[in-house]
């Protein structure tokens, strides 16, 4: 499998557009140790022409722009892609809006929980989404879906499963839970390769990792995890916004409850952090918090970063 990190940071990316905080500005002045990033998304593909997003970011254009692979090739017909599936791990906006980007009459396959399925039909934006072009099939709970799209077999296959997150914010109103997953309103997906069964997960939105999650994740060869925030108090001490990032629905890296600390002795063979807020200190390459991670086994994800498995 090539898997290649389209996104690695949160919503808004980085910078991200209307945020004055350190490292905001850091990056626009191009400080060393600072590089931009785009909403979260990964590409995978068994073939290396055949490919499945998961998650499609606002800044989809942009990331297929900057990925040949994801670009129609010289001998394609006159409108083609060789993007044939979505697959979607909430609705989040920055999970979502970036299906709107492949509107233009091509034919491939969206695959979600019902709960995400019945966000977009009661969206009529969505409706450009050709139902005769772009069929939408739900991902049953921890159930190896085969992923096909415009006639082709991917070679792949998607088992989402429930992990503890928040529901989608345009979602939430004073009679809904803030936490929702028994609804399937957050999921992880183990991506297997169906030639040779590797597999890898990919878990960009997660709230806490309980003892079902960290069983699943147990000796995994490779995990992309949420990297939101590394602390609880972050937004709110930068006077960015007045969540922790428990309300935010986003397990922190730091401290006994963070990912670090859960993963400690979980035996994951490498560990990669996407969806990476503004406010991470991480995002310094020269900081302690970086070097903090690093020392704990894990890696920073950047956009155009490659893994082969």
């Amino acid at each position: 499998m090539r898997i290649r990190i389209l996104g690695s940071g949160a919503g808004g990316g980085f910078p991200q557009w209307n945020c004055n905080c350190a490292n905001c500005r850091a990056v626009r002045a191009r400080a060393p140790g600072f590089t931009p990033r785009t909403q979260s998304s990964l590409a995978v593909s068994a073939d290396g022409a055949n490919w499945v997003l998961l998650n499609a970011s606002p800044d989809l254009r942009e990331q297929i722009a900057a990925a040949p692979a994801l670009a129609p090739a010289e001998g394609d017909p006159v409108r083609a892609s060789p993007i044939k599936a979505v697959a979607l791990t909430n609705g989040d906006v920055d999970h979502v809006a970036g299906l709107l980007n492949l509107r233009e009459a091509q034919p491939f396959s969206v695959y979600a929980a019902d709960r995400v399925l019945q966000a977009l039909a009661a969206n009529p934006i969505f409706t450009i989404l050709q139902a005769q072009l772009v069929p939408r099939n739900e991902l049953h709970m921890d159930e190896a879906t085969p992923l096909t799209g415009a006639g082709v077999d991917l070679g792949l296959s998607v088992r989402a499963f429930p992990v503890p997150g928040k529901i989608a914010l345009y979602l939430e109103d004073q009679n809904a839970p803030n936490f929702g997953t028994s609804a399937g309103d957050t999921l992880g997906l183990e991506v297997i390769e169906t030639k040779t069964g590797k597999s890898f997960f990919y878990i960009p939105g997660c709230a806490k990792i309980d003892a079902s999650l960290a069983n699943r994740l147990r000796g995994a060869a490779l995990v992309f995890f949420d990297g939101t925030l590394f602390h609880e108090n972050e937004m709110i001490e930068q006077g960015l916004m007045g969540k922790t990032g428990s309300r935010m629905g986003h397990v922190n890296m730091s401290g006994e409850d963070g990912s670090m600390a859960g993963f400690a002795p979980l035996d994951v063979a490498r560990k990669i952090y996407v969806h990476i807020n503004n406010s991470n200190p991480v995002l310094d390459a020269n900081s302690t918090q970086r070097a903090a991670v690093q020392a704990a086994g894990w890696e920073v994800g950047a956009d155009g970063m490659e893994v082969t498995l």
